[in-house]
C-alpha cells in the first residue's frame, strides 16, 4: 500500500514536471511550442514565428527591406487553408501562411530554435501566440 502511494506520488510529480506537449499544425510545418511559459507558434525546426501590427487581416505590409529582416512563412502554391491557418497572397504573387488572418514571419536575428529576439522589435512585432 505504501509502495503504491509512493509510485502514485512519483508519477504525479513526473507529470507536473514534464514540459507541455507541442501541437502540430499544417502537417507538422507549424507547431505550438512552450517558450518561457507561452504557447508560441514555431516552424517544424522550432524557429519562432511573429506577427506584425502594421498588417491587417489577410494582408501583408512587409516587403523589400522589411521582408529581408522578417522573412514570411511561405506557403506552397498548392497550400490550402486549414482551421485557424489561412493563406495570404502577397503583391509579388507568392503565398504565405497566416494565423487567425495575421501573416506569419521569422526574425533574421533568431538563429536557434526557441530564440525570441524579435519579440517587441519597434513596438510592432510580437510572438505569434496560440
Amino acid at each position: 500500500m505504501i509502495l503504491r502511494s509512493v509510485l502514485a506520488g512519483a508519477f504525479a510529480l513526473a507529470l507536473a514536471a514534464a514540459p507541455a506537449f507541442a501541437t502540430d499544425y499544417l502537417g507538422g510545418a507549424v507547431k505550438s511550442t512552450d517558450i518561457g511559459g507561452k504557447m508560441v507558434l514555431t516552424d517544424t525546426n522550432g524557429m519562432t514565428l511573429y506577427i506584425f501590427d502594421k498588417d491587417t487581416a489577410g494582408v501583408s505590409n512587409c516587403y523589400d527591406t522589411c521582408a529581408e529582416k522578417w522573412p514570411p512563412l511561405f506557403a506552397d502554391a498548392s497550400a490550402k487553408a486549414e482551421g485557424d491557418f489561412t493563406i495570404v497572397e502577397r503583391t509579388d504573387g507568392t503565398k504565405m501562411w497566416a494565423y487567425k488572418s495575421m501573416p506569419l514571419y521569422y526574425w533574421y536575428e533568431d538563429t536557434a530554435a526557441g530564440d525570441t529576439k524579435g519579440d517587441g522589435v519597434g513596438g510592432v512585432w510580437h510572438l505569434a501566440i496560440e
